[in-house]
């Protein structure tokens, strides 16, 4: 479980992002933080993963305090973090990276299992370099398998359609079931897609640096999907 109390940071420029959030993402659910651009969702994703420190508030990992631990300590207790943007890794081939994330050798089978969830072929890049070679939703394809093979105690996805084709995020969003259907941990997915707000356990609504509202997606998601279609539609 994944307590926030008070979090507070602001960026360079002076500008407050997150203003006194505070939130309980409990386990074994699916909850999604979903609200406008520039409300704080990435922010908080990379809060939780510990890419940034907030200025004031405290993170809580199984009743644990691990607000003062960086990205690389709070990975060994289980907190995975898949980035909007994937990182790239030169000399270092797809097997080697699932490999990595599973901590332990793969079988052929168990590697064409995996990359077939995320829409990939095993024989076609298992051998591959992680790296410019690789398109951007293939790098954030590869990124999501490697998250689904650590099983950690809690797991952010930030923005996972990002840069995927149609095909691909229909895909996922059977991953995400599947994930859910065997989760234990905490699963966090900040998106604004309503394919992915359809099958969350939970939704938080964050705005303005704020939770303007959190709880099961039967109370939240009707309330969105109103405030969506009374926004008046953009001429193309």
């Amino acid at each position: 479980m994944l307590t926030l109390e008070h979090l507070i940071w602001t960026a360079p420029g002076g500008q407050r992002i997150l203003d006194d959030v505070n939130l309980v993402i409990p386990d074994s659910k699916l909850v999604v933080i979903t609200g406008p651009n520039g409300g704080g969702k990435t922010t908080l994703a990379k809060m939780i993963s510990g890419l940034e420190k907030p200025d004031s508030g405290r993170i809580y990992l199984d009743g644990n305090d691990i607000t003062d631990l960086d990205i690389t300590e709070r990975a060994k207790l289980g907190i995975s973090y898949a980035f909007q943007q994937p990182v790239r890794f030169k000399g270092l081939t797809v097997r080697d990276l699932l490999e990595l994330a599973a901590k332990r050798t793969l079988s052929e089978e168990e590697l064409c299992d995996t990359l077939s969830k995320v829409g990939l072929c095993a024989q076609e890049y298992i051998n591959r370099e992680v790296n410019a070679s690789l398109s951007g939703g293939e790098i954030k394809r590869i990124e999501i398998a490697t998250v689904i093979l650590r099983h950690t105690k809690a797991t952010v996805f930030d923005e996972p359609e990002a840069g995927i084709d149609l095909w691909s995020f229909q895909n996922l969003i059977g991953v995400f079931q599947e994930i859910r259907q065997s989760l234990t941990g905490t699963l966090v997915i900040i998106s604004h897609q309503e394919r992915i707000l359809s099958i969350a356990d939970e939704i938080v609504v964050l705005a303005d640096g704020r939770v303007q509202a959190a709880g099961p997606r039967r109370e939240v998601l009707p309330g969105l999907l109103e405030e969506a279609e009374s926004c008046p539609k953009q001429k193309g």
